[in-house]
């Protein structure tokens, strides 16, 4: 092999984190070359000796200061000695999953009944320190990949991840039933904790997902508080949709009575009439059904009525209401009082009125009361003003 210059390179795959080269015993012309991304450790009768970077090595004394301190430079430069390069790859390896062998056991801490659960997910590692990664996990191995990292990180893995998963869903009071939300959280949190764990070997733990838990679905207890857990939320989100309904048929409601208002006064428009018109009619309508009133009343008072309606119901009663008390021509003209107050004799003379017997005097109260709840129903429905009222009442009371 002396004078003929050798290549050495990586040859792996780009999921390998450390590879061997299969070449030894080269000789001091042999060139190295590291790639990006890579480094490239020297060993010497099993001692790891020099870290090259990325570039092109001569492996020669010069280029390797540790060998000249411990071999006796050959004349020639041309005697080979046993020697071995590792290649190792600091790409960060992503897709690198993980999960828990067994249950996770801990006490659920919102509704603090006893629980199992499994967890799993994928991480992303990056070689940090070369030495130390291959003098701690790699030794003699040819090769060092994805597959070998879990499987040699699998006890390391449990031992870490179980309590420290328990731990962060007691102390942040996470409910089983609402995992799926946390798995943010979950996963800052493990990353923040297994940092230094892996760091002790040489690498980097980049990223670091929980991407599911395992729930324990047919357990009783777990069915149990799951169905206490989802009852609470559907019967808060059934009332809120009942009170929505409420409002939606009372704003329905509403619009409907101002629609139907909306129609009737656009009725009144065309037929001529106002509410007050109309409510008159009704009060009219109300006295000519009064049977507890004489004929000649209920005649007079809805006479009145419907002359307002026609024609300005204030000064229409006003009259007739004045002139009925005031009348002295014969008893049979006063139809709104029903009472002589006083008349005048057909030989001319004054009569004076006949003695009140005590059953009379409770007619005339009777119906002096009945004529005072007409006016005010006359009032109230805005046929006569409060001075028009307040005459009428008067006139009624010089009556007694």
């Amino acid at each position: 092999m002396s004078g003929i210059t050798q290549i050495i390179k990586y040859e792996g795959d780009n999921d390998t984190f450390i590879w061997k080269h299969p070449m030894e015993d080269f000789n001091t012309w042999t060139q190295l070359i590291v790639h990006e991304s890579q480094e490239a450790i020297f060993f010497l009768n099993g001692q790891a000796l020099d870290l090259f970077g990325p570039g092109r090595h001569t492996l020669d004394t010069q280029h390797i200061p540790l060998v000249s301190e411990i071999l006796n430079k050959p004349a020639g430069d041309s005697t080979p000695f046993h020697c071995e390069v590792y290649f190792i790859n600091r790409t960060e390896q992503l897709a690198i999953r993980w999960g828990t062998d067994s249950r996770i056991q801990y006490m659920e801490p919102v509704y603090h009944f006893p629980l199992q659960i499994g967890a799993s997910g994928e991480m992303g590692l990056r070689v940090d320190d070369s030495r130390k990664l291959l003098v701690k996990i790699v030794g003699t191995e040819k090769s060092f990949g994805k597959d070998a990292l879990v499987q040699t990180f699998r006890a390391f893995l449990q031992v870490r991840i179980k309590p420290h998963l328990a731990r962060i869903m007691q102390d942040g009071k996470i409910s089983i039933f609402e995992t799926d939300m946390h798995l943010d959280e979950l996963s800052e949190a493990l990353h923040s904790q297994l940092t230094a764990d892996f760091g002790d070997y040489g690498l980097a733990l980049e990223r670091f997902f929980v991407t599911a838990i395992a729930k324990p679905d047919g357990d009783r207890a777990y069915e149990k508080f799951k169905e206490i857990h989802l009852r609470q939320y559907a019967d808060v989100a059934e009332a809120q949709i009942r009170q929505k309904v409420g409002v939606i048929e009372q704003q329905t409601e509403a619009q409907k009575m101002v629609i139907e208002a909306e129609a009737l006064a656009e009725k009144r428009k065309r037929e001529g009439f106002t509410y007050q018109q109309e409510r008159g009619f009704d009060v009219a309508e109300k006295v000519a059904q009064n049977e507890a009133v004489g004929n000649y009343s209920n005649l007079g008072i809805g006479l009145g009525m419907m002359g307002g309606i026609a024609g300005g119901m204030g000064a229409t009663v006003a009259g007739i209401t004045s002139g009925a008390l005031h009348s002295a021509s014969s008893p049979e003209q006063n139809i709104f009082a029903g009472t002589v107050v006083g008349g005048t004799s057909q030989t001319g003379g004054t009569e004076s009125p006949p003695p009140s017997h005590p059953q009379q005097q409770e007619g005339d109260l009777a119906v002096f009361k009945q004529k005072v709840e007409k006016l005010k129903i006359m009032k109230d429905t805005g046929l006569l003003s409060d001075e028009e009222f307040e005459q009428e009442k008067k006139k009624l009371l010089d009556t007694l």
